[in-house]
């Protein structure tokens, strides 16, 4: 990092920290607001689902038939099948791991090569004189067939545990987005409750089938194609369990 790198990053934290300081300020005594209510498709980053469809099969009505090819069910229900109907999720999240690692390696390698001929300058060699007012020859006697002894030591010790224990259990109610070609459905929930200062959110999206979803209306997360659930919050108490900025950005960038 250059120095004037640095001193542009030094510059920038208190500039971000203040204006974070004036946010929190000017909402002093309130509690944290709730979102608007949006239509996700008009939000930025928002981009249509796109997965690998068969071909299409259109159906065919067959005459003084109450069936009708490709149908799903013989009688239509209230479940949710289309663009902006509502459907209830179950999240029930219970996730635990335990991992263990360890590794030893050890590894020891020794090289010796000589020349005996010394490429001619074995008699330049044997010619430095020997004393103690010639460095040279104060040296060990040269063994043209042990010119070059090269060895190597290595050694690696490692150890590595997780021990890891979530559980969500709670409802959300989801939008259909969007239907895909195959029929199955993109849904995306999103829930956010208060309570005194602190603000809960919770966020699921993903692809269903309409088979998967109970004669209530309901589905189990589990059933879920490409699950997104995010579960956090926002307010005093988060506030408070987070590093200040300042902080976050040394931890970053410093290098010891």
């Amino acid at each position: 990092m250059t120095l004037k790198t640095f001193a542009v990053l030094t510059l920038a934290v208190p500039l971000l920290a203040g204006c974070a300081a004036l946010d929190r300020l000017q909402n002093v005594g309130q509690p944290p607001a709730l979102t608007a209510i949006q239509n996700p498709q008009t939000q930025a980053g928002y981009r249509p689902v796109q997965m690998p469809m068969p071909p299409p099969q259109p159906g065919a009505a067959s005459a003084n038939s109450l069936w009708r090819s490709g149908s799903r069910a013989f009688f239509k229900d209230q479940r949710a099948v289309r663009i902006g109907d509502i459907l209830t999720v179950r999240v029930r999240v219970t996730d635990r791991a335990q991992f263990q690692n360890q590794t030893t390696r050890s590894r020891a390698a020794g090289e010796q090569a000589g020349v005996d001929a010394a490429f001619g300058l074995q008699n330049l060699i044997r010619r430095i004189p020997e004393g103690p007012n010639n460095p040279l020859g104060a040296l060990a006697p040269i063994d043209p067939s042990n010119l070059v002894s090269t060895n190597s030591n290595s050694t690696l010790t490692g150890s590595g545990q997780t021990n890891r224990q979530e559980q969500i259990s709670t409802n959300v109610a989801a939008v259909v987005m969007q239907v895909l070609p195959n029929g199955n459905l993109v849904i995306e929930g999103r829930q956010e409750v208060r309570v005194n200062f602190e603000m809960r959110e919770l966020i699921v999206a993903g692809i269903v089938r309409p088979e998967d979803i109970e004669a209530g209306n309901e589905i189990d997360s589990t059933r879920i194609a490409e699950a997104r659930i995010a579960y956090g919050g926002r307010g005093q108490l988060t506030d408070v369990q987070q590093p200040r900025l300042g902080q976050q950005i040394m931890d970053i960038i410093l290098p010891f």
